[in-house]
């Protein structure tokens, strides 16, 4: 796993750090049985530090959005989540949506890796953004 580069990191612009925090815990705890701590550490980044992460660890010569390393211990979920604020923005625009819709998007597909949902296959691809969606209107009802 990656260590931390601060000159790596980018400012997210994410608002409601705590209600979102709130709402991750409680995610994770819809999800998993017997989680007694939840410790997610979100790192914003640029594409091309995530593109190096993509080749080092995964082998992949992509640009992606988020990688998820898991690592938990007995009764702790411990995730390790990158997000390319430059996919985020470009993504936003793609599909039509704001930078912070799409940025909580995917903080909840990396909180969704950690709790054992795929996004391989395309079934499983259905069935993750259904939960993305689902996650979204939540959190968009809570935060009203």
């Amino acid at each position: 796993m990656p260590a931390t580069f601060n000159e790596h990191e980018v400012k997210a612009g994410l608002k409601q750090k705590r209600r979102l925090s709130g709402f991750l815990d409680a995610l994770v705890q819809q999800h998993l049985e017997g989680i007694k701590k939840t410790r997610l550490n979100y790192i914003f980044c640029t594409d091309s530090y995530l593109h190096t992460i993509n080749m080092q660890y995964l082998n992949h010569d992509t640009l992606t959005d988020i990688i998820t390393f898991d690592l938990s211990e007995e009764n702790e979920l411990i995730g390790e989540v990158y997000v390319s604020t430059d996919r985020v923005k470009e993504n936003a625009a793609k599909f039509g949506v704001t930078y912070q819709e799409e940025l909580h998007r995917v903080i909840f597909h990396g909180a969704l890796h950690l709790c054992g949902f795929k996004d391989k296959r395309p079934a499983d691809q259905l069935i993750m953004r259904a939960q993305e969606d689902k996650c979204l209107e939540a959190y968009k009802k809570e935060t009203e």
